[in-house]
């Protein structure tokens, strides 16, 4: 079956007749007929009935048309729209971590959505499981996995499982972003010890594969400290920080723009020194497109202007 079989069997219904639907569709009678035949053998149903008086349509050639004719304005649709000249539509999406560097990256990527052409871009904040998934059901073209280097090789495995190329985009360690009221903010030198009686807000869906959610949990959590907020949202986190000034959250590099809108200030803590990675992701058979390239392009920039603090 291909879509000329579809055609054909739309045009012979619509005219009742063999020798008609041949004329309209500029072909000769006899391979009409017999593409006919192989559409309903290929099937394994009769479509039409050839009767004294013409054609006639069965049940199951009936059931088989409705779906036959929406396929054929489909393909019409597409048609037209390409030869007249319509541009293709501009299209992107990209799943990555919680991070306020790759939000202006984005920003900054979008830039380059040109003018007068359909488009859209999808962008979304989630963690590491969920952006793994997402890339591998073909939801999204790009990931970016955050994850501390120690758990590199479980990620490493796990890419390989899902058939995924990675390509580490930045690596760094986090510092504390706390409210300018907070009075860690005016300490000369903060070390970990001094969170003991701070609030710390975290990310809620931690994820390392083939690792308990316990055992993950426990890495990222800050020791000693016994209160926290747990927030999925980002600006949420943010809402919190710069107004409770007894919070402090771990995070990448922070834009000063954000900072200054939210009353934030970030610092580094003696004796946080883990490191961690983003990397990059996306299926093997995927080829990468000009929009993924100038987005990576825009990371990369966003990296080299916001880690260095």
């Amino acid at each position: 079956m291909n879509i000329l079989h579809l055609k054909y069997a739309v045009e012979v219904a619509k005219t009742r007749s063999i020798s008609k639907a041949a004329e309209n569709l500029y072909m000769g009678q006899p391979n009409l007929s017999r593409a006919i035949k192989e559409l309903e053998e290929s099937l394994g149903i009769t479509i039409f009935r050839r009767t004294t008086k013409g054609i006639s349509i069965t049940p199951d050639g009936e059931e088989f048309l409705q779906y036959a004719r929406q396929i054929v304005q489909k393909v019409d649709e597409v048609e037209q729209i390409y030869q007249n000249g319509r541009q293709k539509k501009q299209s992107f999406s990209v799943s990555v971590p919680r991070a306020s560097y790759l939000s202006f990256a984005m920003a900054d990527f979008s830039k380059c959505m040109k003018k007068g052409s359909p488009a859209e871009f999808y962008y979304c904040e989630t963690n590491s499981m969920n952006t793994v998934n997402s890339v591998v059901r073909e939801d999204f073209n790009l990931g970016i996995v955050r994850y501390q280097s120690s758990y590199e090789k479980y990620f490493n495995d796990l890419f390989k499982d899902k058939k995924l190329i990675s390509e580490t985009i930045a690596e760094f360690t986090y510092v504390m972003l706390i409210s300018r009221d907070n009075p860690l903010a005016f300490k000369g030198e903060v070390e970990l010890d001094d969170l003991r009686d701070y609030i710390e807000v975290c990310h809620s869906d931690p994820y390392v594969p083939s690792v308990p959610m316990i055992d993950v949990r426990k890495s990222e959590l800050t020791e000693f400290v016994d209160r926290r907020i747990f927030v999925y949202e980002r600006g949420t986190q943010f809402v919190i920080l710069g107004n409770v000034p007894d919070t402090f959250m771990w995070v990448s590099p922070v834009p000063k723009t954000l900072l200054e809108n939210y009353n934030l200030t970030q610092i580094k803590v003696k004796g946080t020194d883990k490191p961690y990675k983003d990397v990059l992701i996306y299926r093997r058979d995927y080829r990468l497109s000009d929009f993924d390239r100038e987005f990576i392009a825009a990371v990369h920039r966003a990296k080299n202007r916001y880690f260095d603090i």
